[in-house]
């Protein structure tokens, strides 16, 4: 008989759980298909987890931690910095999305996890709260950085570009750097 990995397992729920909730949301995601992805059994999901919305709230947990770690805040280099996040949201697209739809249908989940965002703070503090405090700062990072990934596709075809057009992509990129660039001056 096959001896059970109960790590591996919780991890592939997790990877799982993070790509179904990103794709259909809390109410949109099944719990049956998650299982059945994972290689796993609904029974083994609320094991570990509890119910749908500890799946949920643990998907989200992961995908920003994730995301934190692969993405660490460089406050020597915060326009270079919002540039890997852009990298990263087109990449990884998960964690936006997941992000989003706790915005939307879970907002007491999406506090979470708070260390990773005090983490955060604190790194790109300089203990000087005017013009910006390290919140104002993220929060501003943070939304240019993931601007492409939320603007409606026709704005972004507005100018008679396209959108995943490789040069068009990368000149937006640049405005994100030079964007942080100025509000950190």
């Amino acid at each position: 008989m096959p001896v059970r990995d109960a790590q591996a397992t919780k991890a592939r729920i997790l990877q799982v759980a993070v790509a179904e909730f990103a794709e259909h949301g809390h109410a949109g995601g099944r719990i049956e298909r998650i299982a059945r992805e994972a290689g796993t059994n609904v029974r083994m999901i609320y094991a570990y987890f509890g119910n749908k919305d500890g799946l949920f709230d643990a998907a989200l947990t992961n995908a920003i931690q994730a995301m934190a770690a692969k993405v660490p805040p460089r406050p020597e280099d915060l326009p270079g910095w919002a540039g890997e996040l852009f990298d990263y949201h087109r990449r990884e697209p998960s964690a936006l999305r997941i992000n989003l739809w706790a915005q939307l249908e879970r907002p007491q989940a999406a506090s979470e996890p708070l260390e990773t965002y005090l983490a955060k703070t604190t790194a790109v503090s300089n203990g000087d709260s005017a013009p910006l405090t390290a919140v104002d700062l993220l929060t501003f990072i943070y939304a240019i950085a993931q601007a492409w990934s939320l603007t409606p596709t026709g704005l972004l075809k507005a100018d008679g570009s396209d959108p995943e057009d490789p040069v068009r992509i990368a000149a937006h990129r640049e405005s994100v750097v030079a964007a942080v660039t100025r509000i950190v001056r």
